[in-house]
């Protein structure tokens, strides 16, 4: 099969051929119809990501796909059923065994496309807004990076949560993505300063953070008193240094978050809040935002699209 694996650190990943993976006890082989893109395979290539496999690796950190065999001790799952999988690698390929825990039936109504793309996006910030931050109803959430695949999906779940949302973006196309996506407010991040103008709209009770770099400094200065920051990620490459003692003064809390770390210490926090988010689907409430759909070949160049923040959410590569 097909695979588009990484053989060395910060080099470019490669299309190879190999064998199908093998079941074993506890596993399910499904046949990959869609993987989705994340920035975290940009780390996984450069060998900075936290939970970087052993190489070489295959990468794709979240599919969709058909059940076509089972290992030895799986039950609750069938052959020929669709399944989503939150992988952490192996996506990027024709065929993947995974462990049946992560194995999730994809409802009726929710595509393939949409499917791969739904866990990662969703549930990460579903789980950190809900779970983390405690966001209530009527404060004001900040999302920064808010066209992003993760961002938008905060706008929309803070929207649902009865949230007041500030969305910063970079560039009018991308402003206008997150207003379409439910934003109250947006803010350019290219016209001017994002501190300013959070604090004219009242500060942020909840700031929800992939980006880091001078956003994040712009927004722990725009938070109110008992204000939570959610560190998502780092997409602007700049880690943030934070002064402890205006912590202190502020009363505010910065709270790390890594969604796929509750597999390992919470994972019934985790499946709790996929089970909500494929409710609010089932519901019609959320509306999964992908900008890219590419065929295998061209996985290489989707990663580059997120490289060069060229996409307005989730960039899915279909599989034959």
């Amino acid at each position: 099969m097909q695979a588009l694996q990484v053989h060395k650190a910060n080099v470019a990943p490669e299309f190879v051929t190999v064998d199908k993976p093998i079941l074993s006890s506890g596993t399910i082989l499904v046949r990959i119809d869609a993987c989705a893109l994340n920035f975290a395979d940009l780390l996984l290539i450069k060998g900075t990501y936290q939970d970087t496999p052993a190489l070489p690796f295959t990468l794709g950190l979240e599919l969709a796909g058909e059940i076509v065999a089972l290992g030895e001790g799986v039950s609750g799952h069938e052959v020929g059923t669709k399944v989503a999988v939150y992988s952490g690698q192996g996506g990027l390929a024709e065929y993947g065994v995974f462990n049946a825990h992560r194995c999730i039936k994809v409802p009726e109504g929710l595509s393939m496309i949409n499917a791969a793309g739904f866990q990662i996006a969703y549930g990460t910030s579903h789980l950190a807004l809900d779970y983390k931050a405690e966001l209530k109803s009527g404060e004001t959430l900040l999302v920064l990076g808010a066209a992003g695949g993760v961002g938008l999906t905060a706008v929309e779940i803070g929207k649902l949560m009865g949230a007041r949302v500030i969305a910063v973006a970079r560039g009018s196309d991308k402003v206008d993505v997150a207003k379409r996506a439910g934003a109250d407010h947006v803010i350019d991040s290219q016209t001017g300063s994002v501190r300013a103008k959070v604090k004219e709209l009242g500060g942020a009770d909840v700031v929800y953070d992939p980006v880091g770099g001078d956003q994040f400094n712009d927004a722990f200065r725009a938070c109110n008193p008992d204000g939570r920051i959610l560190i998502i990620g780092f997409a602007s490459g700049k880690l943030p240094r934070i002064p402890a003692n205006h912590l202190m003064v502020k009363n505010i809390s910065v709270l790390g978050f890594n969604w796929g770390g509750y597999l390992k210490f919470n994972p019934d926090a985790l499946t709790s809040s996929l089970r909500q988010l494929m409710i609010w689907h089932g519901q019609g409430k959320l509306a999964p935002n992908v900008s890219h759909v590419l065929p295998f070949t061209q996985a290489k160049a989707g990663l580059e699209l997120l490289r060069n923040r060229k996409s307005t959410g989730k960039v899915v590569v279909e599989i034959p």
